[in-house]
């Protein structure tokens, strides 16, 4: 059976690294593709591990060479996946996670239509810029850039309504949990198997995050980002 692509994507401080290294810990035969970007290291990030670090040349050569799934420049920065990845993970049969942002995800799902969307948001507004302050302590991040992230957040999570699935990441515990049971659900769904024992529960947590049936919990997160209700184009 050929792998699944699964595409996740969230505004910076909504917790998605964490959700998906929990992810990667816990759920076996999943491959995560890195990024390669043209922004310098930051902290402890290693090059290999969190991104490749390329310089803008080298990155505008792979472009020229059509050697990305999808790329964008956000902030000033290129940052894209590599079509390597996604090449290996269809002859292997494994599954592929792309931790990418709106742009890419959109560029994604034009080239596989059947690739899984997941969409992370912070509870509200307040959370989110919290999570960022308390983040820019660390980095020394100057508060326009905090304000810019902000604002960025917010026309992210206008695009909510293009992903199959959304998760609002308040609990980290409860969140990684539906993380897992869309990923896992998504294997079962598409085995064609009977579904049995702790693999109904895995559905019904599933479903539950569906875009569908996410409306109750996404609207508060709209209004604390003075959102209008956005009416999904995928139902």
């Amino acid at each position: 059976m050929p792998g699944i692509l699964y595409i996740i994507s969230a505004p910076s401080g909504s917790g998605k690294s964490t959700l998906v290294n929990e992810l990667r810990t816990n759920v076996d035969k999943l491959e995560f593709s890195v990024s390669y970007t043209t922004r310098l290291p930051r902290g402890s990030e290693q090059n290999g591990r969190e991104y490749y670090f390329v310089t803008r040349p080298e990155f505008e050569k792979m472009i020229a060479a059509d050697q990305f799934l999808e790329h964008a420049e956000v902030f000033g920065n290129y940052y894209g996946t590599a079509c390597r990845f996604f090449d290996e993970a269809k002859v292997t049969g494994r599954d592929l996670l792309l931790d990418i942002d709106v742009q890419g995800a959109e560029q994604v799902r034009k080239k596989v239509p059947d690739a899984v969307s997941i969409f992370v948001m912070p509870p509200n507004r307040d959370t989110l810029e919290r999570r960022l302050r308390n983040r820019s302590q660390a980095e020394n991040v100057k508060p326009e850039v905090i304000q810019r992230r902000l604002e960025n957040a917010r026309n992210e999570i206008v695009n909510y309504p293009d992903y199959g699935y959304i998760l609002v990441n308040e609990i980290l515990e409860h969140a990684v949990y539906e993380l897992q049971a869309i990923v896992l659900s998504e294997r079962i769904r598409r085995s064609g198997e009977t579904v049995a024992g702790e693999q109904r529960e895995l559905l019904r947590v599933a479903d539950r995050c569906l875009l569908a049936n996410s409306h109750r919990k996404v609207q508060p997160v709209l209004d604390s980002f003075e959102i209008n209700t956005v009416t999904p184009t995928n139902l």
